[in-house]
């Protein structure tokens, strides 16, 4: 099924949950209870006479789960993420801020590229700041606020199929297996996901797996905030291979409990910040100097740091034949290079095509080809946003798409123009926050004003 990928971007990020529920299936099972896990549930609430979310770890359990060993790292809540997350739950960013999150609007956000700052677009998309337990448990808590929606500590072992479509899912608890049925199952189950293993255990092709291998090592740590409101709440600095840096990047946020978390990420043999002394030295000499008035504050325990070896991408829309009564969502599907922030908005997009998919009066007896084909634009757009800035990196070598050179330089001239034009900055913020389709930047106009911002900075 083709569609017109800008289009679908348009829709989704035009979804509303119904006014009111209209059930058009008995029960929903969904594997996993990550924010892709989360977001889904909400969704089959809507639609579902009753959701049931199967985790290993128990949901009442504050704090970083287990089963998400990234959990403290840095994560970014991009605006269309943002923007998904008060539709699905009225009201969020007044929870979150309550919490602790901080608001970051336009002004208070700072990026940089090579060290030189990138102009501000006023009239940008708002978006929070808040570790990924907060932004994390809070969704948690309004979805199990849900009456028809429960959860089971389990962990599950496999699919149950009549004849061509999935019924249930097998899941042992103590020892003890035991097997939840629904009209709907939804994978949810994060990088690991078994559903291929269990696909073709079942006697079905198992998806086609992408990958790129980039390498990636980041470390994150807190530190003490001493100003209750500071003017800049999030400051980003990327720098390019031709800096030829140790260190490819850095954030700092502000979160919950008066503190700042900290992020370094380098490629390959270079690992930032494995000790106190190294991530506060880092800090202070390779990026501008707001990242040194962070590290002159106290740190809050100990660095934490995570290696993460490949983007991926299991093309479950390419398979020939495909069960009914079965999705898959989140990073079981695409995670890509955690640099980008991409995960939770992409999860959250995911929702936004299960939403759109499920008003559609779909047939449960027939493969839900429809959100398959909605759910490809969204892994292609952010595919393509993380894997074409990897390409770059002088330790990826592949693959290139067809075009990749054109594209490369046609990319260069658009992200040096955000530095010093507004026009452009405000286009390319619009695609890498997941709110555009990546094409609009293919638009000529878009490439000539880039190219005409850039002559006349030099």
């Amino acid at each position: 099924m083709s569609l017109s990928p800008s289009r679908v971007f348009a829709e989704l990020n035009a979804v509303r949950p119904p006014d009111q529920t209209s059930p058009t299936m008995g029960r929903a099972v969904v594997v996993g209870g990550s924010v892709a896990g989360l977001l889904a549930a909400r969704v089959l609430s809507d639609h579902a006479d009753s959701v049931v979310i199967i985790d290993r770890d128990d949901p009442q359990v504050a704090g970083a789960r287990p089963g998400v060993p990234q959990g403290t790292q840095l994560h970014a809540l991009l605006p269309g993420g943002f923007l998904q997350l008060e539709r699905l739950f009225p009201g969020f960013r007044d929870a979150a801020l309550a919490r602790g999150a901080v608001e970051a609007p336009p002004e208070a956000r700072r990026n940089y590229l090579d060290g030189r700052p990138k102009v501000v677009v006023p009239d940008d998309a708002d978006s929070l700041a808040g570790s990924r337990p907060l932004l994390e448990g809070l969704i948690r808590q309004q979805v199990l606020r849900l009456p028809n929606v429960k959860t089971i500590t389990a962990r599950a072992t496999g699919l149950v199929f009549d004849g061509a479509a999935v019924t249930g899912v097998r899941c042992e608890v103590a020892g003890v297996t035991g097997v939840e049925t629904g009209d709907l199952v939804v994978d949810a189950m994060g990088r690991s996901s078994r559903l291929s293993d269990w696909l073709e255990q079942a006697g079905w092709e198992r998806p086609a797996t992408r990958r790129m291998t980039v390498h990636l090592n980041y470390a994150t740590a807190l530190f003490r905030r001493p100003e209750v409101t500071p003017a800049t709440t999030v400051v980003l600095a990327l720098h390019t291979p031709r800096m030829a840096m140790d260190v490819a990047g850095a954030a700092f946020f502000a979160i919950e409990d008066g503190r700042w978390m900290a992020m370094m990420a380098g490629y390959g043999n270079d690992r930032p910040g494995r000790t106190p002394e190294d991530f506060v030295r880092r800090l202070r000499e390779q990026f501008p100097p707001e990242f040194g008035e962070v590290a002159d504050q106290e740190m809050l325990g100990d660095v934490q740091t995570y290696h993460h070896a490949d983007s991926r991408r299991r093309d479950f829309h390419a398979l020939k034949r495909f069960p009914a009564g079965l999705v898959s969502v989140g990073d079981a599907v695409a995670s890509f290079n955690p640099v980008y922030g991409q995960g939770m908005t992409s999860a959250a997009l995911h929702a936004a095509c299960l939403s759109t998919y499920l008003r559609s009066n779909p047939d449960p007896r027939t493969p839900a080809r429809h959100f398959l084909a909605l759910q490809q634009v969204v892994v292609d757009a952010a595919w393509s946003i993380s894997t074409s800035a990897d390409l770059a990196l002088p330790h990826v070598d592949g693959p290139y798409p067809r075009g990749y050179r054109i594209s490369s330089w046609a990319s260069r001239q658009i992200i040096e123009a955000t530095v010093t034009d507004v026009a452009t900055a405000r286009r390319f913020n619009e695609v890498v926050s997941m709110r555009e389709h990546p094409r609009s930047l293919a638009r000529p106009g878009v490439l000539l004003g880039a190219l005409r911002a850039n002559r006349r900075a030099r």
